[in-house]
């Protein structure tokens, strides 16, 4: 039985390893469209007004799109060298992960969360969003320093989960737009708010239950 049970949890580590790659390297794909710079590509085609308006905008754009793909990367393999006894790996990715978050991804995400496409409702979630993002890692790397590592990793993993939201939020539109075809702007509203709260809350269940 014990046999069984390590081959399905060994089995479930390496599809979720497989998962995060697959959906990274889809990641990695819109990141490259911005490079070089050109501010009539994709995304960027449906937000010309903050790109003509606002001289600051694409700015932040370009550090949240091109920081937030490094911590996609040192996220992960942060957590995946924990798992093979690798700490100073582990130490140094978190590390980068904490600067990069802190410094760059979440304060640009916020700046960018008050122009979000879908109106009032899809620019408070990802304001909301980016504090959250913002805050968890702060309260990671505070309880690091104070070598509370238990707490610390809980809080990493809160981190991570606003995190994958890069990853969630896509995987929510096409779901969406696949089974119900809805309105556009309706689609931002919806995936505003779905592509994080779920992610936070199964975070929340694993860390009650103590599987984290």
């Amino acid at each position: 039985m014990l046999s069984v049970k390590r081959s399905s949890s060994f089995f479930f580590k390496i599809l979720l390893v497989l998962g995060f790659w697959y959906f990274f390297w889809l990641m990695l794909k819109i990141t490259l469209e911005y490079i070089p710079f050109n501010p009539e590509v994709s995304f960027l085609m449906i937000k010309q007004t903050e790109v003509v308006e606002r001289p600051e905008y694409l700015t932040f754009f370009y550090i949240h799109v091109y920081t937030s793909i490094f911590v996609l990367l040192s996220g992960f393999l942060s957590i995946l060298r924990r798992n093979f006894g690798l700490k100073n790996f582990h130490r140094n990715m978190g590390k980068v992960y904490i600067f990069l978050i802190l410094i760059f991804a979440a304060s640009s995400g916020i700046y960018m969360g008050t122009f979000a496409n879908g109106g009032i409702l899809s620019k408070v979630s990802f304001v909301i969003l980016g504090f959250l993002w913002w805050f968890s890692t702060f309260k990671a790397y505070q309880l690091a320093r104070h070598k509370k590592f238990k707490e610390h990793k809980q809080w990493m993993w809160r981190s991570f989960a606003f995190t994958l939201s890069a990853i969630t939020l896509r995987m929510w539109k096409v779901i969406i737009v696949y089974l119900f075809h809805p309105n556009p702007m309706d689609v931002y509203q919806i995936i505003a708010w779905l592509g994080w709260i779920p992610n936070i809350l199964i975070i929340e269940y694993l860390i009650t239950k103590k599987h984290i």
